[in-house]
């Protein structure tokens, strides 16, 4: 058992060192946990502030590199981190890519369900705002969203997240 200064198993659940709850078991690419000790994929750091710039950099990278959960992970913190008035374009595109996290991980109902519901957040956003805030292809990325979870549907098998990774922005 440790304690709240090193973080690590109290009481049977994992702790930050600030004592809160976090699971501290390694991760695959798809952050899937794997047992402890394991070799796992190192984890995002959770509440980094990043300008959107380095947001979608950092995430393009991820979902290039068939880490999707992680890229999920790098949109959270710029919507708990940005304006308000940008916290359901940074959701959507958390929903994207948990969406294409479950898809590489065989969720046939879960992964589609995730990807259109994040196509309709920043469709729902652009038309109220910019449609191309930061150079982000929102229509484009919601179009692409909306196909793949039809593929996934129709083959009710696991996708490669790499080979499927979308661009965030035109080009």
């Amino acid at each position: 058992m440790a304690d709240a200064e090193t973080g690590g198993e109290i009481g049977g659940r994992d702790r930050d060192t600030e004592g809160r709850a976090r699971n501290a078991r390694p991760r695959d690419g798809l952050g899937r946990p794997l047992p402890y000790g394991a070799d796992g994929v190192e984890r995002q750091p959770e509440g980094v502030v990043r300008s959107p710039d380095e947001t979608v950099a950092e995430a393009q990278a991820l979902l290039d590199a068939g880490k999707p959960f992680h890229a999920h992970e790098v949109f959270e913190d710029a919507w708990k981190s940005g304006p308000d008035t940008e916290r359901e374009l940074w959701r959507g595109l958390a929903q994207i890519a948990v969406g294409l996290t479950h898809s590489a991980r065989g969720n046939v109902t879960g992964g589609p369900r995730l990807l259109r519901r994040g196509a309709a957040a920043v469709t729902a956003w652009s038309e109220q705002n910019r449609p191309r805030p930061y150079d982000l292809d929102l229509p484009g990325l919601a179009t692409w969203a909306g196909a793949l979870a039809g593929r996934v549907e129709q083959t009710s098998a696991p996708i490669d997240a790499a080979t499927e990774a979308p661009r965030l922005r035109r080009g």
